[in-house]
């Protein structure tokens, strides 16, 4: 395992991050704590020391089960959790993101790691209620503290994020170092406005669900008709999803890895600033995850995996990209101007 700075922060971080949305089964999906300690092990064993949770992750359990993981050497780890998400339903304040819920919620994230301190503090989803001054004074104030040391923002939209971030900047407040966003070869929509922000901000991208909820993970593809009807009316299932599933599986079958290889790898290379976050359910699929470490995409292929993936990124962004347009706003000269001043 490489290790990489952490956005705009100086923390040093694993280049893959473990999730452990799947520490626990009270959802249904999980591991037990045998082969969660197991995953866990074998992370750490690779050089892994990034981990991501949230206080609702299988009910609180994720966290208490990677507290007790990180118990003997809590200084190595690097553990990020999240507030945001309702905590008890039928209560209005246990929710969201104002400063109410970010106290109760970090408190009650620090007794169940069993810990005196965050490393990296997501908002795990934008409420769009909460005044984001009062956001960024709330954090930074735990940051202040002690009990976070960096912040992030997760499933926000980017207008919102640069203008946390310019606020923050203005009162010399703590700023948002990472975004995680869910990003995979099925689900590109970032690449429209987030992505570009997180480059000109430096803010480190953790990008969630990079094998598109299972949809990549070689199962999927080339579907008999026994298959198809494993998930039927979902809506990841349908056809151009598919077609990007069989594009992976190929491309693994002619490079003699694996499909969640491929995905994997398109994401680092795509991305190379990004730190996905991979999961799993068994020891066998973790293993399988993190051996995309070893493998290197051709240029060939990547543009294969781009093609069969593409989106439209819309309007401004088809409309400014445009040759007309572009050689409206550079007098007719845009051949010499350097690309590199343009964002």
């Amino acid at each position: 395992m490489n290790y990489t700075t952490f956005g705009r922060s100086g923390l040093r971080v694993s280049e893959l991050c473990l999730g452990t949305m799947t520490f626990g089964t009270e959802w249904g999906t999980g591991a037990d704590k045998a082969t969660s300690q197991q995953m866990f092990d074998h992370f750490v064993d690779a050089g892994g020391n990034f981990f991501d949770t949230a206080n609702r992750y299988t009910e609180g359990t994720s966290e208490v089960w990677l507290g007790e993981f990180i118990r003997n050497d809590r200084e190595r780890f690097v553990v990020a959790t999240k507030y945001g998400l309702h905590t008890r339903l039928g209560d209005i304040n246990a929710s969201g993101n104002h400063r109410k819920n970010m106290v109760q919620a970090v408190e009650a994230s620090l007794r169940r790691l069993g810990t005196d301190f965050i490393d990296l503090y997501w908002l795990h989803a934008w409420d769009f209620s909460t005044p984001i001054e009062e956001v960024m004074h709330a954090l930074d104030h735990l940051v202040a503290s002690g009990k976070v040391l960096h912040i992030g923002v997760s499933d926000t939209p980017a207008w919102i994020v640069a203008r946390g971030n310019t606020f923050a900047e203005l009162r010399g407040w703590s700023q948002f170092v990472g975004l995680q966003v869910e990003y995979s070869l099925v689900t590109r929509d970032a690449e429209r406005d987030l992505l570009p922000m997180a480059s000109e901000l430096n803010l480190a991208v953790t990008p969630w669900s990079p094998l598109g909820a299972g949809v990549l993970s070689g199962k999927y593809a080339h579907p008999s008709a026994d298959s198809r009807r494993l998930k039927p009316d979902s809506p990841r299932l349908q056809q151009r999803n598919i077609d990007i599933a069989n594009t992976v599986a190929d491309v693994a079958r002619e490079l003699g890895v694996t499909s969640p290889q491929v995905a994997l790898s398109w994401i680092r290379q795509k991305a190379p600033s990004s730190i996905p976050i991979v999961g799993a359910r068994t020891l066998d699929q973790l293993r399988d995850n993190m051996g995309c470490l070893d493998v290197a995409l051709p240029q060939e292929y990547m543009d294969r995996l781009d093609s069969v993936s593409s989106i439209v990124l819309g309007f401004p962004h088809d409309f400014l990209r445009a040759p007309h347009v572009r050689s409206m706003v550079t007098s007719g000269m845009d051949d010499r101007l350097s690309r590199s001043s343009i964002r």
